[in-house]
């Protein structure tokens, strides 16, 4: 999955460079709106699948709650930090740490927010994220509690990072990275709109 990502930005890259005219570049962009609302059906359909992830809610309650808002108030804390070491501001940094490693839907939500130089540094960050948490999620899981293995993986825990939790942890970690990867997935839109709308 991270391989055909990087292979399709450079492909991308290539074809808006070269290939492509501004017609069809303007075309593209124009289509962004349409392809958040496709990534957002397939998040929803993804949940609506997975009948273990319900049973996890009558099971633990709010607890289940406590690992994707540490997650997220984590990355956000991480956006805040990297703002002070770059010259974004602050409201632009929290928002691409928001994108919680969903870097499609990230990327093209601050593209439409905040212009496209932001949206290729929100895409290409998301997407680092993504890679880090497939090298780091070994480590973490024999280093410390399996569970703790869920947090570097943010939104993609319940698809692309959930073959290396299945391999590293076990099926208890599993189900609960679902849950976690549904809940970071679903607030991934809210937190963008939220920090573009009351802050910038």
């Amino acid at each position: 999955m991270v391989y055909i990502a990087i292979i399709s930005l450079i492909s991308g890259i290539v074809c808006g460079q070269w290939i492509f005219n501004e017609r069809w570049i303007h075309f593209f962009t124009n289509q962004s709106q349409y392809v958040l609302y496709i990534l957002l059906i397939s998040v929803g359909i993804s949940v609506g699948l997975n009948k273990q992830v319900f049973q996890k809610v009558k099971e633990y309650h709010l607890k289940i709650l406590l690992m994707p808002m540490g997650t997220i108030i984590g990355s956000l804390i991480g956006g805040l930090t990297a703002s002070l070491l770059t010259n974004v501001s602050w409201y632009d940094s929290m928002a691409i740490a928001s994108g919680l490693g969903w870097y499609s839907l990230s990327g093209v939500m601050i593209t439409d927010l905040a212009g496209i130089q932001l949206g290729t540094v929100a895409f290409m960050s998301n997407l680092m994220r993504e890679i880090i948490a497939f090298i780091i999620i070994p480590y973490v899981a024999r280093t410390f509690n399996k569970y703790t293995a869920i947090a570097p993986a943010g939104a993609t825990s319940e698809d692309t990072s959930l073959p290396m939790l299945i391999k590293f942890t076990n099926e208890e970690v599993v189900v609960m990275a679902i849950f976690h990867g549904v809940l970071c997935s679903v607030a991934v839109p809210v937190l963008i709109k939220y920090i573009y709308i009351f802050f910038r």
